[in-house]
């Protein structure tokens, strides 16, 4: 299917079937989306929403791997756009549905209590007056700007039914956050795992899935390491891209 590419897109291969509209001036995925997207315990129907959802990425990925149906919400209009011609591009359009808006409203859009796992990978930095990206597209995915933590953390709540899952991926400067607006908000964590650039680097990326209402008991996976050397990925790392060889 042809598509049309505005000023400064690009179409990338995301795996050996699907491709996905990209652009650096506005917003290309990381490996944070692809980690969260392996990371995460998918139902194989039901519902499920990714919030912050970007370009759609994490749509995109998971849908090799269910049959449920997928909403992303985002709240810049160009990347909600992005992500449909994505979607449309994939023959994707009758299972994946992007919605752009706040995310605190998709409680009322789509309906409390009525999504089986809700994914995000949130803005990551408070806000401080300093450090702020320039660019405004990549300042709102970055930065909390037009959310927050708290935010994320009870819409995801209320989207989600009794035993639905949340899995995040963030900084781990903000683990104890985390934890903390997890619980209040009934939302149990359950799995923790830490990603490493080299395995003698501190982490710099932290995963977590909670369930609502779930029962007391964490799970600290072994650590993911990012990269074996410089420019080359570990076994993991590489078969989480690309699959087995």
């Amino acid at each position: 299917m042809d598509i049309d590419l505005l000023h400064t897109e690009r179409l990338d291969e995301l795996t050996e079937n699907l491709k996905i509209i990209q652009s650096d001036e506005v917003f290309s995925f990381s490996m944070d989306a692809v980690l969260l997207a392996n990371f995460a315990n998918i139902p194989l129907s039901g519902k499920i929403i990714d919030l912050c959802s970007g370009n759609g990425v994490i749509p995109l990925l998971i849908s090799t791997r269910t049959k449920a149906e997928i909403y992303g919400v985002e709240i810049q209009e160009r990347l909600v756009d992005m992500a449909q011609r994505s979607t449309k591009l994939n023959n994707l359009s009758h299972r994946i549905h992007f919605l752009q808006g706040d995310l605190k409203d998709s409680p009322d859009r789509l309906g409390r209590g009525k999504f089986d796992a809700v994914l995000v990978n949130p803005p990551y930095l408070p806000l401080t007056g300093q450090d702020k990206n320039t660019n405004h597209h990549l300042a709102i995915a970055r930065h909390e700007l037009r959310t927050n933590l708290e935010e994320v953390i009870e819409a995801s709540r209320q989207l989600l039914k009794v035993g639905g899952r949340l899995s995040m991926v963030h900084r781990p400067f903000r683990l104890v956050d985390i934890i903390t607006l997890l619980r209040e908000a009934k939302l149990e964590p359950k799995r923790i795992r830490f990603v490493h650039p080299f395995k003698h680097k501190e982490a710099n990326m932290v995963l977590v899935e909670a369930i609502k209402h779930g029962g007391k008991e964490i799970h600290v996976l072994p650590p993911l390491i990012v990269y074996e050397q410089v420019g080359k990925y570990t076994d993991e790392v590489y078969q989480i891209y690309y699959g087995k060889e």
